[in-house]
This record gives structure tokens, C-alpha cells and sequence, in this order.
């Protein structure tokens, strides 16, 4: 049965949360000699939030039926963490990356309709301390069950900041990237999509843009085909069905390997010192 907690968060980011997101505040500059590995001309990340059981049931069996990789960003006390623990290692096993979605998905409470934030995960009365802590203890259970030390990060609720600031660069060096929140590289990169109840066809316009910029589409899905921010199966395979046609011209692969290529290949527009 699903905690009240979840019950309410749930419902709060169906009635609120917005399709398209820009975190990050990137440098105009453009790095014009970056290139994609082989033919590829552009880059899809398609990615999962809140270890739901509507990813497991029907996400993963069409993104195996095409031959992709995901990135399934775990909650880890999500029930679905929990119930579906085995099927995550055997997800984890056939190439699919484990991201870090914190352990308890701390949101601001201070924000309009955030009356479903318990106190002790309001993000607005954490320490950089605390939060860091929650994402590191995360981090050592997800390697426990897939066995990889590296991988990548989404922000719950698109909240950074804690009673001591913005925690974001604490934890960057922890993470191969953020999503959303990579300043360091061209805002390219970090085309962002959430959506919910939307058709194939938006989808695929969403791939289309990220194509002519010769950057990355990050679709961030939630429920398919049931539990909250859902997106019908229809819909889901219409989008992949389009991806398997531009496999050629269309790198489709989870977060960590896209990322870990373009840190490998982009200069950072504005390196640190």
C-alpha cells in the first residue's frame, strides 16, 4: 500500500509540475567542432523517476523489445524501490543505468501546494551537511545492487536550495552529470522534457528539436501507462518506434554513457579553477 506521504506527492506534481524545464543558466558561447561518436548527429536520454511500478511493467519490456538504454532514477524509499528490488538489479544487469534520486525525495516546503512535504524532508531547514549525507548513503545502496560506482543524478522537484544555499556544486564532482544542471557544457546539452498525457507526435517534435541543435533530448518520464505524470503506452512506443527508424543518425543510450562521451570530448565553457 502506498505511504500517505507518496500518495500526496504524487498527486501535487500531476497537478503542478511543468512539461518543459530549463535549470541551468548556460554560456552563450557554442563549441562549433563537437562532434557525436560515429555517424550520430544527436543524442536521446530517455529517463524514469521515482523507481515506479509502471516503469517496470511496461517501460522496460519496449525499451527491450527495441534494443535501448535507459536511465531509471531510483527513490529509494519509493515503494517501488523496495517491491521491485530484484527486477532493478536484473535492469541494472541488461545495461540500463541506476541513477540517484535521493532517499527520501526532499522538496521545499516553503513553494505554493507543498502542503504534502513532510517536515523532516523539507529541503528549506537542511544543512549542505545533511543533504550531501542523504545523497552519498543513496549512492552506496544503489552500488550495492548494481554494482557500478559511477552514475547520474536528478534533482527532486527541481529544488537546490537548502537553509545554507544551493547544494548542487557540493555534489556535482559525485556524479558523472546532473540533469538539467550542467552549466559547464552548452545549454544544447540540457534540453529538458517532462511530460504527461502527452501524444507521440510531441514526443517525437521534442526529439526533432533536439536533432536540429546536434545536441541531447532528455525526456524525464514518470508513470507509463499508470501511476502519476503518465504517458500511455501508445504513446511511449510511438516515440521509440521513431527512434528505432533514425537509429543511424540518433544515438539512443542512458544518461551516464552520453554524459561520460561528452565529458570526454566537450571543453567545458567555463572550466573551474
Amino acid at each position: 500500500m502506498k505511504s500517505p506521504t507518496w500518495t500526496l506527492m504524487a498527486a501535487f506534481i500531476t497537478a503542478t509540475c511543468s512539461m518543459s524545464l530549463s535549470y541551468s543558466v548556460h554560456s552563450t558561447d557554442i563549441e562549433s567542432d563537437f562532434t557525436w561518436p560515429a555517424n550520430y548527429q544527436a543524442a536521446v536520454s530517455l529517463s524514469y523517476d521515482d523507481a515506479l511500478m509502471s516503469q517496470l511493467a511496461h517501460a522496460i519490456p519496449a525499451l527491450d523489445k527495441y534494443g535501448f538504454k535507459a536511465s531509471f532514477y531510483l527513490t529509494l524509499a519509493n515503494p517501488g524501490t523496495q517491491q521491485g528490488m530484484e527486477q532493478w538489479r536484473s535492469v541494472a544487469a541488461n545495461g540500463h543505468e541506476l541513477g540517484n534520486h535521493t532517499i527520501f525525495h526532499p522538496c521545499s516546503k516553503s513553494q505554493k501546494d507543498r502542503d504534502w512535504v513532510a517536515a523532516y524532508h523539507d529541503i528549506d531547514t537542511k544543512t549542505l551537511t545533511q543533504i550531501q549525507q542523504e545523497i552519498s548513503v543513496a549512492n552506496t545502496f544503489l552500488q550495492a545492487i548494481d554494482s557500478q560506482i559511477s552514475r547520474t543524478f536528478t534533482i527532486p522537484c527541481g529544488d537546490t536550495e537548502t537553509a545554507e544555499g544551493n547544494y548542487v556544486e557540493v555534489i556535482r564532482n559525485d556524479f558523472v552529470a546532473i540533469k538539467g544542471f550542467n552549466p559547464q557544457y552548452d545549454a544544447k546539452f540540457d534540453l529538458l522534457l517532462m511530460p504527461e498525457n502527452v501524444s507521440g507526435e510531441t514526443l517525437i517534435n521534442f526529439v526533432k528539436k533536439a536533432h536540429r541543435q546536434g545536441g541531447i533530448a532528455n525526456i524525464l518520464f514518470h508513470g507509463i501507462e499508470g501511476d502519476y505524470l503518465t504517458v500511455s503506452n501508445q504513446a511511449h512506443d510511438e516515440l521509440l518506434q521513431y527512434l528505432s527508424d533514425n537509429r543511424e543518425t540518433l544515438w539512443v543510450d542512458n544518461y551516464r554513457n552520453i554524459m561520460q562521451y561528452v565529458k570526454l570530448k566537450h571543453q567545458p565553457l567555463n572550466p573551474q579553477e
